[in-house]
């Protein structure tokens, strides 16, 4: 009977269904409603967080990064660069030596006469710029050489005037002497040579220092060095280098 075996709504007794669908069409749709349900309460954990986020920041601290800037501040901070020095060191100007020293009246009539190319248009000339007298442009020291051997026979220091041109304020003129600018000093060295010396091997040399003041150099220092004659030759063979010894 169908009151025994059935129901009008397609259901058995115990509520089982016969439309194809049965318990396994009621387990889809549960677990469905499961599955929406968990990612409803993913969503609503997620926008709760978001929430609680915007609220900590709007509120002026830092969210949660306490130890940090705040999102919107940049993490890294760029430390500024050294300032450059807004001055540079210009470089000196050049001067014709040859032609300082030819009208300069200071410089011996011998030295100018002889002072000729030694090939082409070459001369004995070395030439140093630098700071000695703190004039308005850089010093110049003028060593004048020989051609043959280029020991010096004169050392001049010019000194620039504010119109450009030079004046001379240190002539030095002896057998080989040497000038040269030594940290703001003028060092000049003389060598000294024995009866039998050559020119080559010198028995000593005179070094001494002058500095700018009042106007004038002044010698600062003096220092002597003898030399030792008996390897002026030059000869004979260096001595077999032996291996350091090792305890």
């Amino acid at each position: 009977m169908r009151g025994l075996t059935g129901s009008s709504d397609g259901t058995d007794g115990d509520g089982a269904s016969h439309d194809g669908r049965g318990t396994a069409g009621t387990a889809h749709r549960s677990g469905g409603v499961r599955a929406g349900l968990a990612a409803s309460s993913t969503a609503m954990a997620g926008l709760a967080a978001f929430g609680l986020f915007c609220v900590s920041c709007s509120a002026g601290g830092t969210g949660t990064r306490d130890e940090g800037p705040a999102g919107t501040q940049p993490v890294a901070q760029v430390t500024p660069s050294l300032a450059s020095p807004s001055t540079t060191a210009q470089p000196a100007r050049r001067v014709n030596a040859v032609a300082l020293l030819k009208r300069d009246s200071e410089v011996s009539p011998r030295v100018r006469t002889d002072l000729r190319p030694c090939s082409g248009d070459e001369y004995p000339v070395d030439t140093s710029y630098g700071s000695l007298t703190d004039g308005p442009a850089a010093d110049v020291v003028v060593n004048v050489l020989t051609c043959g051997d280029s020991v010096g026979i004169g050392t001049y220091v010019y000194r620039p005037r504010d119109d450009g041109s030079y004046e001379n304020v240190f002539a030095a003129e002896m057998p080989a002497v040497y000038g040269t600018i030594d940290r703001g000093d003028l060092v000049v060295t003389t060598q000294v040579y024995g009866s039998k010396d050559s020119v080559a091997y010198p028995s000593g040399e005179e070094v001494i220092t002058y500095r700018w003041a009042d106007n004038r150099f002044s010698e600062h220092d003096r220092v002597h060095n003898d030399f030792n004659r008996a390897v002026s030759s030059g000869e004979g063979e260096l001595p077999t280098q032996a291996e350091p010894s090792r305890n």
